[in-house]
């Protein structure tokens, strides 16, 4: 299994397979990834953009740019989970087994 560096960590093909993956969901924001992957929401516009055609980056930035739910500082303070209530447990998310 490869691992692809970064300035801080190494993460390996898996985790930057659910960081995509976490990123793209609509209702998980960045502190979530930053929890569970010590990865910052800049780090994680950089795997993103690495791995994602320029066409789909452009949109999922489109989406994410000040969306209340990928922030949690622009959140409602009604909502405390990182993950959607009918998401059922993912296997490697610490944040879903809490």
């Amino acid at each position: 299994m490869s691992c692809i560096s970064m300035p801080s960590i190494e993460l390996t093909e898996r985790q930057i397979d659910r960081i995509v993956e976490m990123a793209w969901e609509d209702r998980t924001p960045f502190d979530a990834i930053r929890l569970q992957f010590n990865v910052a929401e800049k780090e994680v516009i950089q795997i993103m953009r690495r791995e994602m055609k320029s066409s789909s980056f452009k949109m999922w930035r489109e989406r994410v740019q000040g969306r209340a739910t990928k922030h949690n500082a622009k959140r409602s303070e009604e909502i405390q989970r990182f993950k959607c209530s009918r998401q059922r447990a993912i296997s490697n998310n610490k944040v879903s087994k809490r």
